[in-house]
């Protein structure tokens, strides 16, 4: 018997995702592949490619790539003219990535740049990149995340969107203290941003929790 969670996630589903068939095919092909499962939930994809529509973003960057789940969401809510910088460290896993984004047509919207982010980030600031962005996606190594987010800050222009994923980390950050290096970072993270006058910011229970940060 399916639990509660399980029958609201398959109604939100049945209701309001419109997947497209590229997506599919990667989230199907994740889906056989047990190392594959960490991947972006279909249904915070489509709330960033909404989001993506209303604010007419066109470039943005992406921090953890993986198998390419998310970034392909993104491109296809951009317009032709749109671009994605990539930012990953597995030539594995991008490889998959790279396949589907050929497929669905939109390898020409992308670039992917192999090496720590970090690297990648403060490459970007110092070819003149501060405010020439409209959106970050974060969804990496979590002891990273608030340092892409300091760079994001320069990066992004006024208005731009943060989207950090996995910062309910499975519960884990509930409790006041303990746990492991990822789960510290995203509990000091979260409680960073609560009161940081930067950004405004909404925390959505959406996959393993989804936080929505705009740049002031």
């Amino acid at each position: 018997m399916p639990s509660f969670a399980e029958r609201v996630e398959d109604y939100i589903r049945a209701h309001s995702l419109r997947e497209a068939p590229a997506l599919k095919a990667l989230r199907r092909e994740n889906e056989t592949k047990p190392r594959f499962n960490m991947q972006f939930t279909p249904e915070s994809a489509q709330l960033v490619q909404l989001l993506l529509k209303l604010m007419g973003a066109k470039r943005g960057i992406e921090v953890g790539t993986f198998t390419g789940y998310s970034s392909l969401a993104v491109v296809l809510a951009l317009p032709d003219n749109g671009k994605l910088i990539c930012c990953d460290v597995s030539e594995e896993y991008t490889a998959v990535a790279r396949k589907h984004w050929d497929k669905a047509g939109v390898a020409g919207k992308i670039e992917l740049r192999l090496g720590p982010a970090i690297d990648t980030l403060d490459a970007l600031i110092k070819a003149g990149g501060a405010g020439k962005y409209d959106f970050m996606l974060i969804d990496a190594d979590k002891t990273g995340y608030d340092s892409y987010f300091e760079r994001g800050l320069t990066l992004l222009r006024a208005g731009g969107l943060f989207v950090f994923d996995n910062v309910l980390w499975g519960g884990a950050v509930l409790e006041s203290s303990g746990g492991g290096a990822d789960t510290r970072a995203l509990r000091a993270l979260n409680n960073k941003l609560a009161s940081d006058e930067r950004v405004d910011l909404s925390m959505l229970p959406v996959g393993d929790g989804l936080t929505l940060a705009r740049k002031r």
